[in-house]
């Protein structure tokens, strides 16, 4: 099938999308500004009266019927998703002194924060639009992740500093609002084949960004943008890492190690060429931007997720080698040039950058066993550390622990870690639950995602990750698996992308 018989049998379906819904609502809205409104009974000045109130009234909500439709919805989530990488914000009444330490600094207001108002605000007006409809949608509850929400909200009444803990309170409910939104307008293929071309774009293009100032430096922001560009150096080590506009390093390498895998998870679907070559240019730029963060955990993160990936595929009955061979021979061709560079890494002198990890975690035991139940209170691990400072700590590196399941027990208690694994661990049955639907485009996608956060949670055994870009996109990976997850295999006439090759 063609590009452009592609797209005309989408759009003969998208009537049933909800993210094409409230079309409906803006011809009613032109057919209120055009109707007569009593021009006979009343005379032409009432009328001019009565038809000029109509035109305020649509003029005035003009903008906000803008937001339930389709188009413009599909704009707004797109916003959210390149938003991930390239951080486009600021953060309100912002802890210079905390940020170093490891806290989450601000209150975090971004460009996610504004399309997140506009996706609300246009499915409200959808819902209600269509409240005699017999299509109404119901969103599964995720327990795990309100038990998880509702834990870390209770910490707050612990906590030394209750604006530190409110600062990620509200991150945490922006990336649940995410979730949400996913999983309950995420109805058709057509739906997540946009979502995974939007995060493959947005890979390719941080990818580039971080490719470019390995080589050539940037200043602290690209073209003046609201967002910020991280590259930390070492002359003694002789390499830079580089962290683009997600972060540190090692957040970047998360970022890039949960995408490759699913780039790499695009290849074992039956979607059209476009999306392949894209794929595979993501896996190119991607790995080589991976390479320039030199995150042995990112490395290891994206190693077993590949791994992972083709050998669970490989034992599907019927399937060719051919894509996990591509895989393997594009990463084993960009590891060639940069192999002395990596064996330095791996197996070089850090200069005790893993050891110094090691007194962090047994101060974190110490606050833990003094706070076994309710914890600290979310974001207090740099407040509440300073009274389990040891001598040990006098030259050494005072930073909050570099494991986020400890960080997460210090600050909410033995409920909250329950809550936080039992979240993910639901997360990842879905994604496999999702593959054992045997549907080519859905379940090599769900099983590249489970694959991802799997990866990723092995790397969170040795790093913070509180900040947004790598829990926003673990939290709409798991939006876009549960809603995956209602979907069954279409039959083919009835699926516009099943025919793909």
């Amino acid at each position: 099938m063609t590009s452009s018989e592609m797209r005309l049998r989408g759009a003969s379906t998208s009537t049933e999308m909800p993210l094409g819904l409230g079309n409906e609502m803006a011809a009613q809205a032109r057919e209120a500004s055009l109707r007569p409104s009593g021009i006979e009974a009343h005379g032409s000045s009432t009328s001019f009266r009565s038809l000029g109130a109509d035109s305020l009234v649509v003029a005035l909500l003009s903008p906000f019927l803008a937001l339930a439709l389709g188009s413009v919805q599909r704009v707004l989530l797109a916003i959210i998703i390149v938003d991930i990488p390239f951080q486009f914000g600021t953060h309100l009444f912002y802890r210079e002194d905390d940020a170093a330490l490891g806290a989450l600094g601000g209150l975090s207001i971004s460009a996610t924060t504004l399309a997140l108002a506009g996706l609300y605000l246009g499915w409200l007006l959808r819902v209600f639009g269509n409240r005699y409809s017999a299509r109404r949608a119901g969103i599964e509850i995720n327990w795990p992740l309100l038990a998880y929400f509702a834990i870390t909200t209770l910490s707050v009444f612990v906590a030394q500093d209750v604006g530190l803990s409110l600062f990620e309170v509200c991150l945490l409910l922006e990336a649940c609002l995410v979730y949400l939104f996913l999983a309950g307008t995420i109805r058709t293929r057509e739906d997540v084949a946009f979502v995974v071309s939007i995060l493959l774009v947005a890979c390719l293009l941080e990818s580039v960004v971080m490719i470019i100032l390995r080589f050539t430096g940037m200043p602290s922001t690209i073209w003046g943008a609201p967002t910020h560009i991280h590259i930390a150096s070492d002359p003694k080590e002789g390499f830079m890492r580089i962290g683009g506009t997600v972060g540190s390093s090692n957040f970047a390498a998360a970022y890039l190690s949960i995408s490759l895998t699913c780039a790499a998870s695009v290849l074992f679907t039956n979607l059209g060429r476009w999306y392949k070559w894209l794929a595979t240019a993501v896996l190119g730029m991607g790995s080589i931007a991976l390479i320039f963060t030199f995150s042995r955990g990112g490395w290891l993160a994206l190693t077993l997720s590949l791994v992972l990936l083709s050998l669970i595929s490989w034992q599907r009955r019927g399937l060719s080698l051919k894509a996990p061979l591509a895989v393997l021979l594009l990463l084993t061709l960009l590891y060639l040039p940069f192999h002395s560079l990596i064996s330095a890494r791996l197996f070089g002198d850090d200069r005790g950058s893993a050891e110094s990890r090691i007194p962090l975690m047994n101060l974190a035991l110490r606050i833990i066993e003094d706070h076994p139940v309710l914890g600290v209170g979310v974001n207090n691990f740099t407040i509440a550390m300073g009274s389990y400072v040891t001598s040990e700590f006098r030259e050494g590196f005072l930073f909050a622990v570099h494991n986020k399941y400890l960080l997460v027990l210090a600050e909410t208690g033995i409920g909250g870690l329950l809550a936080f694994l039992a979240f993910l661990g639901s997360t990842v049955r879905k994604g496999w639950q999702c593959w054992g639907f045997r549907d080519r485009l859905l379940s090599p996608l769900a099983l590249g995602f489970a694959a991802g956060l799997v990866g990723h949670m092995v790397h969170m055994t040795v790093d913070v990750f509180r900040g947004r870009p790598t829990q926003q996109l673990v939290w709409l990976i798991a939006g876009l698996l549960a809603a995956m997850c209602r979907m069954r295999a279409a039959p083919a006439n009835q699926d516009s992308f099943a025919s793909i090759t």
